[in-house]
């Protein structure tokens, strides 16, 4: 039995993270170690660490330079699971 394409659902993969995930997640499909995100943002591998493990809160200023290093924008990370439709 053929189906239509209206008998299916589209599926909605929405998995809520905060931007620490977020940074941890982006870092590690970049294949970049702490050091080497450290070392292209100039923020101390420590830092990133506690970022990471939501010791520290992410500010902006360092939001924008880890989105610069990281290649995207600097919303992904501070509004990781924003919802467009949900807004409107």
């Amino acid at each position: 039995m053929r189906k239509n394409h209206k008998d299916f659902v589209e599926a909605r993969l929405h998995v809520k993270v905060s931007s620490t995930e977020a940074l941890k997640i982006i870092r590690e499909l970049q294949e970049l170690s702490q050091n080497e995100l450290a070392k292209k943002t100039g923020i101390s591998q420590s830092n990133i660490s506690a970022l990471e493990h939501d010791a520290i809160e992410m500010g902006k200023n360092t939001a924008f330079k880890l989105a610069k290093a990281l290649h995207v924008h600097p919303a992904v990370l501070l509004f990781p699971d924003y919802d467009v439709q949900a807004a409107a």
